[in-house]
């Protein structure tokens, strides 16, 4: 196995990046994945799967309820309104919607109406 060590070009590039854009990237494609599992993709329902987009908004809120005081609020802001879009999207693509407080992220993000 193959360590990686300050020499090697990866390092060296992720060592400029500053971690509110990291924290931003992962962020963004996990807001996108829960999006198409949502079902909010050009292929709408053929890309349907809730227990997917389940664990994607959980982690999601996770990271934006965390790192959202080292984010500041201008950053943070963005990321809630999309995390609250896609837990819309899930109740409104769950046949048996959960219960207010119930849903994907939503024990780290309070209910969401």
């Amino acid at each position: 196995m193959s360590e990686i060590t300050p020499d090697t070009d990866a390092s060296r590039d992720i060592a400029e990046v500053p971690a509110v854009e990291i924290i931003n990237t992962v962020a963004v494609h996990l807001l996108s994945a829960a999006a198409v599992k949502c079902g909010l993709s050009e292929h709408g329902d053929e890309e349907i799967d809730l227990a997917e987009a389940r664990k994607l908004i959980t982690a999601l809120a996770g990271l934006i309820t965390a790192s959202a005081p080292e984010l500041g609020d201008h950053h943070a802001r963005v990321l809630r309104d999309g995390l609250r879009s896609v837990q819309l999207a899930f109740r409104e693509a769950s046949p048996f919607p959960d219960a207010p407080g119930q849903g994907p992220g939503e024990k780290l993000t309070g209910p969401v109406n």
